[in-house]
């Protein structure tokens, strides 16, 4: 079933899917991004303390989580004809080798205006315990007249 404007209430959830964090994943991230901070790939640089914080071993990169909210708002929002607009994230706890972790959305609020009709989400990211790794929030856009990729 096709989301749409109409059908769309404050509070409605969007649920993202679960991704498995693995040292592996975290390596495909680095060459992706092109980001080889040893924060990412170097046990024994990150067995000491960094700055205020001992993370006790390499952690994800936290635009791995902007990526996964991206999926979700996008898979979300395109089949409906939507237009994902704007991501705020803010990173709350650090994701490690052996993490599963979740996106999910709440319909937070919904605007019309003259030229367009808009939702605002509040985005998380949380892990196998429940705990948030990653909280923000999401613009997308209902242009008028917008088709549905399904019909």
């Amino acid at each position: 079933m096709t989301t749409t404007f109409e059908d769309l209430a404050v509070g409605d959830a969007i649920d993202g899917p679960e991704f498995a964090v693995s040292r592996a994943s975290i390596r495909l991230f680095c060459d992706g991004s092109l980001d080889y901070n040893p924060l990412h790939l170097d046990d024994d640089y990150m067995k000491g303390d960094f700055g205020k914080t001992n993370f006790g071993g390499i952690i994800m990169h936290g635009m791995n989580n902007f990526g996964l909210i991206t999926r979700m708002i996008t898979d979300w929002a395109y089949p409906a004809g939507a237009i994902h607009r704007r991501l705020e994230t803010r990173w709350v706890k650090p994701v490690r080798p052996g993490d599963t972790i979740r996106p999910r959305g709440i319909i937070k609020s919904k605007q019309t205006t003259e030229r367009s009709r808009w939702v605002i989400i509040d985005v998380l990211v949380c892990n196998q315990q429940g705990d948030k790794v990653a909280t923000g929030e999401a613009m997308v856009e209902f242009p008028h007249g917008a088709q549905s990729a399904a019909g």
